[in-house]
């Protein structure tokens, strides 16, 4: 997290949005922590609230879009070559993919507020072939729903502990 707390301090709205990007495809970045923690530099006065929301929103619809690419694009050749080492073998992936289809917009709305989950997401929706606009929309409505939330609460917990 100090890692993370120079970059932002560095490059301001531009880290928060690439930091958030590359949690989101999978890179060990907390991804919960970082958005409070941008929360409360925006209750301190050190960024503004409303550009943090722009720019998270904007890091977590990129991190979705370019993990759905990655799975449309190279998804089960990766998965063949790679799925055993993961415990995803074809008959598993399967009923995943199965799952997916019947219960896919929810999955990906509801796999914000899930670490681990959400980072796979993506991946899945793409090698599922979900339709991209379907995708897309509730990408964007999950994206707005969980940086609204953990934002504001740091926000709101910086308010208080400032005070």
């Amino acid at each position: 997290m100090d890692l993370a707390a120079e970059y932002i301090a560095q490059y301001g709205y531009i880290a928060i949005t690439i930091l958030l990007a590359l949690g989101i495809i999978g890179l060990p970045i907390p991804d919960e922590t970082l958005m409070l923690f941008i929360g409360y530099l925006a209750s301190t006065g050190v960024l503004n609230y409303f550009m943090c929301l722009l720019f998270s929103f904007i890091g977590s619809v990129a991190g979705m879009l370019i993990s759905y690419t990655i799975g449309n694009k190279l998804g089960f050749r990766v998965l063949d070559k790679y799925g055993k080492w993961i415990g995803l073998n074809p008959k598993r992936f399967d009923r995943v993919q199965k799952w997916f289809v019947r219960y896919g917009l929810w999955t990906v709305l509801f796999s914000y507020f899930v670490p681990g989950v959400r980072h796979a997401a993506g991946y899945i929706a793409g090698i599922s072939a979900m339709p991209f606009r379907k995708y897309l929309l509730i990408c964007t409505i999950g994206a707005v729903v969980w940086t609204v939330l953990f934002i504001s609460i740091g926000y709101v917990v910086g308010l208080k502990v400032v005070v």
